[in-house]
């Protein structure tokens, strides 16, 4: 009977330490499992919380800065070439002192070009635009030329020279530089007040021929027109010439090449550019203040005719020119 119970005994024993392992590892896989699920859903969450934006793929390499190039406006000027104001914001930056403040510009195809003698050869380049894109791949540099000033004193020196792009006329536009000590500076620069200089051509046989009408003095001169039928016309602003004997005559353009003379009180005048497409007359005035009564005469009739005008001059309109 006692080994019975004993038996028995062990029997109980055995089965309740089987159930006990099988609800410890039951519990195991429980937490296990609930332990992946936090973990997943704590990954969803920081990857939520430190999503990335997806940026297109680029190649940075191949993305230069671009070069801002100014606006050009439409040329006025006819093909030619002109003496203009060349004015800066510098006390460093402008034209020899020889040239006074003036440079050479140059008009072909509607581009406009001013050529700047400058005082010295301190500036190494010039760069039609801003500091900053003078800087970049691809932007353009203005190269000197090598002039010659010849001064009062009768020395001579050799400064640097530079063909600026002109955008447009008398409002500034940016021109920067850069010296020998490689750094770049921004200015801002204006064109103003060209006026033709003197044109000749050469025939073939080496003589010089009056090719047009030009400013080859010393003054202009806005000048109006009055009388006669209103078809004929002449150029404003005319051009003064001051001759050695301190007199002064005016360069009178016609629209036609009909006059073949003038009259000015009782002194004739024959054209000076006879043969061309216009009639120019040089004749004396003493006093821009007053209206001058002239006669000119047109064979572009059946006859000689001789007609009344009077020429109107401003003369708070004078410019001096080279």
């Amino acid at each position: 009977m006692k080994k019975t119970l004993l038996y028995l005994a062990g029997i109980i024993t055995s089965i309740v330490f089987l159930a006990g392992c099988e609800l410890k590892t039951a519990d195991a896989d429980f937490a296990s499992v609930n332990d992946i699920q936090t973990s997943t859903a704590a990954a969803d969450e920081i990857n939520d919380d430190n999503a990335i934006e997806e940026v297109p793929d680029t190649d940075v390499k191949n993305s230069e800065p671009e070069v801002t190039e100014p606006e050009i406006a439409e040329c006025e000027l006819e093909d030619g070439v002109y003496i203009a104001e060349f004015n800066t914001d510098s006390t460093m930056f402008h034209a020899n002192e020889m040239c006074d403040g003036k440079g050479t510009l140059t008009v072909k195809d509607g581009q406009m070009t001013i050529h700047v003698s400058l005082p010295s050869k301190t500036i190494q380049n010039l760069y039609s635009g801003l500091a900053e894109d003078a800087q970049k791949d691809g932007a353009v540099l203005l190269e000197p030329t090598i002039d010659v000033i010849d001064y009062n004193d009768g020395t001579t020196d050799e400064v640097n020279g530079f063909d600026i792009p002109v955008p447009y006329l008398d409002d500034e536009f940016d021109v920067a530089l850069i010296g020998k000590k490689g750094v770049w500076y921004d200015h801002k620069v204006s064109v103003s007040n060209p006026v033709l200089k003197d044109v000749t051509v050469v025939d073939d046989k080496g003589v010089e021929q009056f090719a047009g009408y030009v400013y080859q003095g010393d003054y202009t001169i806005e000048v109006d027109l009055e009388g006669g039928s209103g078809k004929a016309t002449i150029a404003s602003p005319a051009q003064i010439k001051n001759r050695d004997d301190g007199s002064q005559v005016v360069c009178i353009e016609w629209s036609s090449p009909n006059y073949d003379y003038m009259l000015v009180g009782d002194e004739k005048y024959l054209p000076v550019n006879p043969d061309t497409e216009c009639s120019i007359f040089e004749i004396p005035v003493s006093n821009f203040d007053e209206p001058l009564n002239v006669i000119a005469d047109t064979v572009a009739m059946s006859k000689p005719h001789e007609i009344e005008y009077t020429l109107i001059f401003h003369s708070d309109t004078i410019k001096e020119v080279e």
